[in-house]
C-alpha cells in the first residue's frame, strides 16, 4: 500500500511497521481520534480467496468484542477498493520472537509469568468461542511495561462455524500448528494450547522442538515425532515446567490440557513452588466413551473363547508334565502319585467347565423377554421422545447438546440406535439440538454511522432493522445513539438489530438584542438574558475635538449579528467598544481670494461665501477696490479691510474714508 493512503476516510497510513505471511501491518493516523492505531491489509495474492478473506473479516470482527489486558484490541473493520484492512490498537513493543532472537533462552520465571499473561489472553478467547489457530512469538507483543498483548486473529475460527475437515487449504504457521491442524482435522481450544507449548518450549531453549527444511516435512515431524525434552536442552529448567511444556504438546488432544484454565492453574502452581508435581492425562480409561452395549452373543463368544484358552494351556501343562516323567529315570512312587492326582483334577475340571458351558448355552432365553428394540426418536422433541422411551420401559439420558439448524430439543442422534435391542430398565443415550447457533451482538455505539454499523452487522450475519432517529446532544449527527437488542446479547443468524440515529443537537432560537451604545457589563447581561453569550471584545481608539463625544466612551459602537435576528440559543456575539480621545480643533486656513478691482459689494459676496467678513473702511459698494489687507491665507471667520479704493466713473482715488463713506482726495 502506498504511504498516505486513508482507508474508511480517516486512517491514514504513516509507516509499514510488519509484514507476515497473509497480511501487512501500518501505523497510522486516525484523523477522527487524533490517534495513532495500527492497520492490518491482507495482502493482495489473498485478496481474491474468499474463504481466506471471510475468515479475515468475520473472525477478526468477531475479535472486536474480546476485552482483555492481554488482547490487543481489534478497533474497526473494513474494506476499500478491494483492500480488506483491520484497525487494531498500536502497541509500543517488540514482538515475543524479537526477544528470544535477542536473548536466546528466557529465564524460565519470566517464561512462566510471560505463559500466564498469553493464557489469560487465550482463555479470553475461548470463553467467547473463538480459537486463534496461530499461537506464535511473531503474534505476541511484549509492551515496554512487560505486558503480554496477543494479536493477529485474522485466522480465527469460531467454535461454532463449520470445521476444516478434508479441507485443501491448512492455515497457521507450521513450526507452532498441532498435528490435526496439520492433518487438516477439526480444531477446538486444545489446539491453541498445543501451540503455546511450542511457544514456551522455544522460550525457554531457544530452539524449536521440530524443524525441517519444508513445512510439509516440518508438518509431518509434528504428526509423528516425538520432541526432545525441553530440560535435556536447559537443566536450569525445573521438572515441572518440562512436565507442563510436554503436556502441552502431546499428540494426542486428549492427552493435553483440556481447557486453557486449567493451563493457568498449573502455570500459577509453578510460578509459586518449582517443585510442584505436574499429571499428565495419559489414563485414558478416565474419559467417558460411547460404546455398543454387550450382548448376550459377546458373552457366549468370550465364553468359548476363554474355554479354548484354558484348553490349550492344560494341553500344554500336560504335555510338560509328561515329558518331566519320562526324563525321571527313576521316579518315586509318590512323584506318580502326584501326577495322577493332578490329571484327575485336570480332567474333574473339563467336565466342570463343559457341564456349567452347555448349561449356560442351552439354557432357556428368558432374558430375551425383557427386552425391547429401540424406536424411532431421531427427530422427535425431547419431550415426546422422552415419553415414548418411558412407555417401553426404557429410560433417556442426554448425553450431549449440539448446535444444529434443527429447533431446540429435537433429538440429533441415539446409541443404541434405532432397532437395536436393549434391555428394559436401561438408558439410550441422546444427541439432543441446542438450536443455531447463538451469535453476540456487537457494539454500534462506537462511533458508529448507519453505513459502517450496516456493514458491521453483515459480517455477524446480522441485518439491520428498524432505523428510528433522536436529538441528541452529545451524540453527533448521523451516529448511532442506541440499539436494540443491545451489546453482546445473543440473537440467531440473520436476525434484525434495530437502531436509534441522532439527529444532533435540538435547534432552540433566539433574538438578538440591539447593543448599540451600552457598555461591555450591561451588553454582557443582555445577551445572558437573551440565552445568548458575549464572545470577543473588540476595542477601537477614536479622537474627537467635540468634547460630547467622551460621554460616549467604553460603549459598543458595532457588533456580530444584527439586532433582531433569530441564532441558536447560546450563540456568541462579538461586539466593539469605542474609547475617544479628545483633541484642540486647529483653526482653518482660508485662501483670500483677489479683491483688486472689484467693487466693495462684489467682494463682501465673495468673502461671505468663504467664510470671511469685509471692514469696507468707509467705501460705497459702487467704489472698486485698489488696496485690501491681510493677503495670502487667514483663519476662517477673519476679517479683510479694503485700505483703498476710487470712485466709480473715474473719480479720484481714495486712501480711505469715514465710516459714512465720504471719501477724501483730490479725485482723478
Amino acid at each position: 500500500m502506498r504511504i498516505g493512503t486513508i482507508l474508511g476516510d480517516r486512517y491514514e497510513l504513516i509507516e509499514k511497521i510488519g509484514e507476515g505471511g497473509m497480511a501487512e501491518v501500518y501505523k497510522a493516523k486516525c484523523h477522527k481520534l487524533n490517534r495513532f492505531d495500527a492497520v492490518k491489509i491482507l495482502k493482495k495474492e489473498f485478496a481474491s480467496d474468499l474463504e481466506v478473506v471471510e475468515k479475515f473479516k468475520r473472525e477478526a470482527t468477531a475479535v472486536a468484542n474480546l476485552s482483555d489486558n492481554n488482547i490487543v484490541n481489534v478497533l474497526d473493520v473494513g474494506t476499500q477498493d478491494g483492500v480488506n484492512y483491520i484497525v487494531m490498537e498500536y502497541v509500543k513493543g517488540k514482538t515475543l520472537k524479537d526477544l528470544i532472537r535477542e536473548q536466546g533462552e528466557i529465564p524460565y520465571k519470566k517464561a512462566v509469568e510471560y505463559g500466564i499473561q498469553i493464557t489469560k489472553a487465550l482463555d479470553c478467547a475461548h470463553r467467547n468461542n473463538i480459537v486463534h489457530r496461530d499461537v506464535k512469538p511473531q503474534n505476541i507483543l511484549v509492551t515496554e511495561d512487560n505486558i503480554i498483548k496477543v494479536t493477529d486473529f485474522g485466522i480465527a475460527k469460531l467454535t461454532d462455524s463449520s470445521t476444516i475437515t478434508n479441507t485443501n487449504k491448512i492455515l497457521g504457521s507450521a513450526h507452532y500448528f498441532s498435528p490435526e491442524q496439520a492433518k487438516g482435522n477439526y480444531v477446538d481450544y486444545r489446539t491453541d494450547i498445543y501451540s503455546l507449548g511450542i511457544v514456551l518450549y522455544e522460550m525457554v531453549t531457544g530452539k524449536l522442538p521440530f524443524d525441517a527444511d519444508s513445512p510439509v516435512s516440518v508438518a509431518l515431524k509434528h504428526i509423528q515425532e516425538q520432541p526432545v525434552p525441553p530440560i535435556e536442552l536447559n537443566p536450569s529448567i525445573p521438572q515441572s515446567f518440562n512436565s507442563l511444556i510436554l503436556k502441552s504438546i502431546e499428540k494426542e488432544p486428549v492427552k493435553r490440557y483440556q481447557s486453557s484454565k486449567e493451563l493457568i492453574n498449573d502455570l500459577v502452581k509453578i510460578e509459586k513452588d518449582e517443585k510442584v508435581q505436574i499429571t499428565s492425562n495419559n489414563d485414558e480409561d478416565q474419559f467417558t466413551r460411547v460404546m455398543t452395549p454387550i450382548k448376550e452373543e459377546d458373552l457366549k463368544q468370550n465364553l468359548r473363547k476363554n474355554k479354548a484358552e484354558e484348553k490349550r494351556k492344560q494341553e500344554e501343562e500336560e504335555e510338560e508334565d509328561y515329558d518331566d516323567y519320562y526324563e525321571d529315570d527313576k521316579p518315586s512312587s509318590g512323584g506318580k502319585k502326584k501326577k495322577y492326582l493332578i490329571f484327575s483334577l485336570i480332567g474333574i475340571l473339563i467336565v466342570a467347565l463343559g457341564v456349567i458351558s452347555a448349561a449356560i448355552m442351552f439354557k432357556p432365553n428368558t432374558a430375551a423377554k425383557d427386552q425391547v428394540k429401540v424406536p424411532k426418536i431421531v427427530g422427535m422433541t425431547q419431550e415426546d421422545a422422552k415419553k415414548m422411551l418411558d412407555s417401553m420401559g426404557l429410560k433417556m439420558e442426554i448425553v450431549e447438546t449440539k448446535v444444529s439448524d434443527k429447533p431446540e430439543g429435537t433429538i440429533l442422534e441415539c446409541f443404541p440406535k434405532e432397532g437395536e435391542t436393549i434391555e428394559k430398565d436401561k438408558e439410550v443415550r441422546v444427541v439432543v439440538s441446542g438450536g443455531e447457533s447463538k451469535i453476540k451482538v456487537p457494539n454500534l455505539l462506537q462511533d458508529y454511522d448507519v453505513k459502517a454499523a450496516e456493514k458491521i452487522l453483515n459480517t455477524f450475519d446480522l441485518v439491520l432493522g428498524k432505523q428510528d432517529e433522536e436529538y441528541s446532544d452529545t451524540v453527533k449527527k448521523g451516529n448511532i445513539i442506541r440499539q436494540n437488542p443491545g451489546v453482546d446479547t445473543e440473537v440467531k443468524k440473520g436476525d434484525a438489530i434495530d437502531i436509534v440515529v441522532s439527529k444532533g443537537e435540538k435547534s432552540k432560537f433566539a433574538k438578538v438584542p440591539n447593543l448599540y451604545g451600552r457598555s461591555e457589563s450591561d451588553a454582557k447581561n443582555q445577551l445572558e438574558s437573551s440565552k445568548l453569550s458575549l464572545g470577543n471584545v473588540k476595542t477601537e481608539q477614536k479622537t474627537t475635538n467635540n468634547k460630547d463625544d467622551l460621554n460616549k466612551n467604553n460603549t459598543v459602537i458595532a457588533q456580530s449579528l444584527e439586532t433582531g435576528a433569530l441564532v441558536k440559543e447560546e450563540s456568541a456575539v462579538n461586539i466593539t467598544i469605542v474609547v475617544y480621545t479628545y483633541e484642540e480643533p486647529k483653526p482653518q486656513l482660508i485662501d483670500v481670494p483677489p479683491l483688486s478691482g472689484r467693487t466693495v459689494g462684489e467682494a463682501r459676496s465673495i468673502l461671505s461665501d468663504k467664510g470671511l467678513t469685509l471692514d469696507t473702511g468707509g467705501f460705497g459698494d459702487d467704489f472698486i477696490i485698489k488696496g485690501y489687507s491681510p493677503n495670502g491665507q487667514v483663519v476662517k471667520g477673519s476679517t479683510i479691510k479694503i485700505t483703498s479704493a476710487t470712485k466709480p466713473n473715474g473719480g479720484g482715488e481714495n486712501n480711505g474714508g469715514d465710516n459714512n463713506g465720504n471719501g477724501t482726495g483730490d479725485g482723478r
